[in-house]
């Protein structure tokens, strides 16, 4: 047990510097705009379905690692959860280059004018606060799940099974969660894209 708690120690100081990292500099790259700044580039407009679809992806892979894991096929669970984050970072990659390159999407903006009018708003009804509840627990959750997803998969990799075990009943639902909102707020979002 001892050796296993060494081996994540070890870790431990480098999942938490990521864990800050990626949302510091998700963050301050996501508030670089790149046409609002004056340079002409192409907006990266074919991004979106590419990433819903990776989450989508990864979502499958998931469900299909667990899988592998209960019918006790250690080295395919361990690949496909090693999938899993390459799939993440990917769309981590493509989320941030499309909102560099492409002017905001505004949820319910029929126009493309880049604000909500009252009817929009009126159009829109319920429905939007629905949008917004799973946009945030979406973006909240893709934070919190940074350091859970590490930590997880430092004990499998380590063979610390058990703890990897208990922690793995934490993490995967919520990874579950912010794979299948983020295919979900990019078909509900989808119709107001900018052509």
């Amino acid at each position: 047990m001892e050796q296993y708690l060494e081996s994540e120690k070890k870790y431990s100081k480098w999942i938490i510097a990521v864990s800050v990292i990626i949302p510091v500099a998700v963050a301050a790259l996501f508030g670089i705009n790149l046409p609002k700044m004056g340079y002409n580039v192409q907006p990266l407009s074919f991004l979106p379905p590419i990433y819903a679809g990776i989450n989508g992806l990864t979502a499958v892979v998931l469900f299909i690692a667990v899988a592998a894991i209960k019918r006790g096929n250690r080295s395919l669970h361990e690949r496909l959860v090693k999938v899993a984050i390459a799939l993440s970072l990917s769309f981590l990659v493509m989320y941030v280059a499309y909102h560099m390159t492409s002017i905001t999407t505004v949820f319910g903006d029929t126009d493309h004018n880049g604000n909500l009018e009252d009817a929009e708003k009126l159009a829109l009804g319920s429905i939007r606060y629905v949008y917004y509840f799973i946009l945030f627990t979406h973006i909240t959750l893709s934070v919190v799940i940074i350091p859970f997803v590490l930590f997880t998969f430092v004990r499998g990799i380590s063979g610390s099974y058990e703890r990897h075990k208990k922690l793995a009943r934490i993490t995967y639902p919520m990874w579950m969660y912010v794979a299948i909102t983020g295919v979900i707020v990019y078909f509900m979002i989808s119709p107001y894209y900018h052509n």
